[in-house]
């Protein structure tokens, strides 16, 4: 039996839920200040922390004045149980929420801290974050009395018959879990497929990747087709790589005088274009005697992918121009047409000059 409400028991009740009230401000003012500290430093990690501190602390404060308002009211063991419970579940409800931010913030700094790791991909993120917010339901119902052994009986016999359902979307899943375990392809990377798409990757999500166009064109892949195709990855095991320009002179040109112009294009659009890569050793490698022209390729090292079309085009131009200026030809393919009584005739290619 519980005795009856007094005026003290009210200015007691109230001054624990001031009291709360306050607290949760000054924490949140102390928090919101952390947090500008935080973000002087280069780790990620302590940005993560006070975000998540913002949230779950002003609500453990204001559950802890309204557990001491409750107490001191002579409230009923019942009503007083209810009470403790349903704080109780506000402060796991902010927990829960709080260290899911915690896990995929740090899940996110980590990968986006390390070269082999999948920076921007979602998937990650995402299963850890649906993992802490299941732990803390289960808890939440463990708090209430409710036994969570018969609940994960059945799901685990719901389970199976939710992934015979959804095969393909669990087969896109684990697609894409092994892809970026297996590092072979990681956001940021060029990549075309066997099918022809190519392209940046923007993400990896738990069931589709993303590919940005040179573009601008956005390319979804499902995992499991990702990983069954061929592809090739331009950005691994390195970002610089090595094109190929295929360039030809007429027969009559000096050779060495072909060479020595072709490298003094080489060097200057190695050390004045951007995206170039001037420490990359150039090389100009004749190789084939053709029906109208000596064939040669010009190996030159670019930064990245997309950086190609950039240096090709500079290339090409100032090659051109100084063949022009040193008297070196660039034969161009030419056929001739003979008519022999009514019928017509193609031969082999000629050359003919401009």
């Amino acid at each position: 039996m519980t005795r009856g409400l007094t005026g003290h028991d009210l200015v007691y009740a109230g001054i624990a839920v001031v009291a709360g009230l306050l607290a949760a401000f000054l924490l949140r003012m102390l928090l919101r200040w952390l947090g500008r500290h935080a973000d002087r430093t280069r780790w990620r990690g302590d940005d993560v922390l006070v975000d998540a501190l913002r949230m779950i602390a002003p609500w453990a404060a204001i559950a802890g004045g309204a557990a001491s308002a409750a107490a001191a009211l002579p409230l009923t063991r019942a009503v007083q149980h209810s009470v403790n419970q349903t704080l109780t579940l506000m402060v796991i409800f902010a927990a829960t929420i709080s260290s899911a931010r915690v896990v995929a913030g740090l899940v996110r700094s980590v990968t986006q801290s390390r070269s082999g790791v999948a920076g921007s991909a979602t998937i990650f993120m995402n299963i850890t974050r649906i993992l802490v917010l299941a732990i803390g339901f289960l808890v939440a119902l463990q708090t209430l009395g409710i036994s969570i052994a018969p609940l994960l009986t059945a799901l685990g016999v719901g389970g199976l018959a939710v992934a015979l359902a959804l095969q393909d979307t669990l087969a896109n899943l684990f697609a894409g879990i092994h892809i970026l375990a297996s590092k072979t392809v990681q956001p940021g990377d060029y990549i075309r497929l066997s099918s022809g798409e190519e392209g940046y990757v923007e993400d990896i999500n738990w069931r589709q990747t993303t590919v940005r166009q040179l573009s601008n064109n956005l390319v979804v892949i499902p995992n499991g087709q990702l990983a069954k195709t061929n592809m090739t990855n331009f950005m691994r095991p390195e970002q610089q790589l090595t094109i190929l320009v295929q360039v030809g002179v007429s027969y009559d040109s000096d050779l060495e005088q072909v060479e020595r112009a072709t490298m003094d294009v080489v060097t200057d659009v190695m050390t004045e274009i951007t995206g170039a890569v001037p420490e990359h050793e150039p090389a100009v490698r004749f190789h084939t005697f053709g029906d109208s022209r000596i064939g040669f390729t010009v190996i030159l090292g670019v930064g990245e992918f997309s950086d190609q079309y950039r240096i090709k085009h500079e290339f090409i131009k100032r090659l051109h121009r100084r063949y022009r200026e040193e008297g070196i030809r660039i034969p161009s393919p030419a056929r001739t047409v003979a008519l022999q009584q009514g019928s017509v005739v193609f031969p082999s290619s000629a050359t003919r000059t401009p």
